[in-house]
């Protein structure tokens, strides 16, 4: 049974995925060349490919920085880009606070020195920041009384757009959605009109965009008893088209998920994709049926298979991952259990954190201790493994562009590394402070969150 609803409906004022993304996210051309939005966390392929060329190999905070803007901290959410305007969410100290939101991290894994006093120091902001120079345009409040758990400070989930509308949530359950003028259009906290969030690091994640509706995952069970459940929005109205309940037997942490939902098209059909409490499932975009549903994401039942790492979709293929091991490739279009009707192929060394990305013939997956492998695609065959990139913890998911893996590191580190069978590192990349974000790319730059700053990078800009 649900809590009572509770939307506030302010005024009435996608991105499609996949082979329709190009169309949705193409921006004006720029020296000949075409450029894409980058409308939510993984890109414009929800993939974390892109298209773009001429991209930077090499910066510091010194070189190729095209500008910075001073930010109040850091966080896991990425920044959305959409022609012209980039959208971040913001935390911060509220005044009065009794603590600071630390910038260093303390060992591997761990947080940053210097977490908040008390509970109630945190505040979550929408910013909407120009592109071209860095400038703020406006800051929308989104929620307060937040607070610090580990690498989570409740602005982890990052913001979506169709290019008109923004829609922000924040890790104590708000969603908002605004237009491109700041306008609020509706608000609601997801964790008041269901049951409240039991993670245990927090909820962290985004929501996913597909043409006239939000897709938001609660999957937890560390802190509550309350079930797992799955919700389709709407984008305009800010009401729930379906809810429902996703049971698993996962037991103490291992039905948290902090990923993201993932779209499937294949054959016509539309579904989508929910990877957590050891299981990974298919639901009917119409009415949230769950239509297929893998188990082996836990094959020991592990008590802490928590799981970060986002499912993929390559073509008709589903790429889940899980604590390490096992990385599960399924085969799209199954109904009921398809935990071995469809799998082609499992992998022992998946990652824990970072989502991998594919060229479509290759998988790319990087652990959070800094290993990385190659793998076939449609075959699971190794091509290379156990490969070194820059010591250090990973958190961010690598994107793939121009033939190019970029990764970046939690000290801020990005390695650069060739795509192909031949593993070969083209250049590492330093900028100070402390990063969880997956960096953006639009217009010929990268836009990377590092500390408490973000960086616009591209190729020739002036040395600072």
């Amino acid at each position: 049974m649900k809590k009572a609803f509770g939307l506030t409906v302010l005024s009435f004022t996608i991105v499609a995925a996949a082979v329709l993304a190009i169309n949705a996210n193409t921006a004006t051309a720029v020296g000949g060349s075409a450029v894409e939005n980058w409308p939510q966390w993984r890109g414009p392929n929800l993939d974390g490919t892109t298209s773009e060329t001429g991209l930077p190999t090499t910066w510091s905070d010194t070189e190729n920085v095209a500008w910075t803007l001073e930010l109040s901290a850091w966080t896991g959410a990425t920044p959305i880009i959409w022609e012209d305007t980039i959208f971040l969410t913001v935390s911060y100290v509220q005044r009065g606070g009794g603590g600071g939101v630390g910038r260093r991290r303390r060992g591997r894994g761990a947080a940053p020195a210097q977490s908040p006093a008390r509970t109630e120091d945190l505040n979550v902001e929408l910013w909407r920041v120009d592109r071209r120079d860095g400038s703020i345009i406006w800051k929308k409040f989104l929620s307060d009384g937040d607070h610090q758990e580990r690498k989570q400070n409740m602005s982890s989930p990052s913001p979506v757009t169709d290019g008109e509308h923004v829609w922000a949530m924040t890790g104590t359950g708000w969603l908002r959605a605004f237009d491109f003028d700041g306008n609020e259009i509706w608000a609601r906290n997801i964790s008041n009109d269901y049951w409240r969030f039991g993670l245990n690091w927090g909820f962290a994640s985004s929501p996913l965009l597909h043409e006239d509706a939000l897709y938001v995952q609660v999957l937890h069970g560390m802190k509550t008893d309350d079930p797992s459940y799955v919700l389709r929005i709407d984008k305009m109205t800010g009401e729930t088209v379906w809810m429902v309940e996703r049971p698993t037997n996962a037991i103490n942490e291992s039905p948290d998920s902090y990923t993201t939902p993932a779209l499937l098209q294949y054959d016509g059909n539309t579904e989508i994709v929910i990877s957590g409490g050891d299981v990974v499932t298919g639901h009917d975009i119409e009415t949230g049926e769950e239509l297929w549903r893998a188990d082996g994401l836990n094959p020991r039942n592990n008590r802490n298979y928590r799981i970060i790492a986002s499912p993929v979709v390559i073509g008709d293929t589903i790429i889940a991952p899980t604590r390490v091991r096992p990385m599960l490739a399924l085969k799209a279009g199954g109904r009921g259990d398809i935990t071995t009707s469809h799998l082609l192929w499992s992998f022992g060394s998946g990652p824990d954190v970072p989502t991998p990305v594919s060229d479509g013939e290759l998988l790319y997956v990087v652990g959070d201790n800094g290993v990385v492998h190659c793998l076939e695609l449609a075959t699971g065959k190794v091509v290379y493994t156990n490969q070194r990139i820059e010591p250090g913890t990973y958190s961010a998911s690598p994107i793939l562009a121009e033939g190019k893996i970029y990764i970046i590191s939690e000290d801020g580190v990005t390695t650069v590394y060739r795509a192909g069978r031949e593993f070969e590192i083209l250049a590492t990349n330093s900028l100070p402070g402390y990063t969880l974000s997956t960096p953006a790319v639009s217009h010929g730059h990268f836009y990377v969150r590092a500390g408490d700053r973000l960086y616009a990078i591209a190729e020739g800009a002036g040395d600072r």
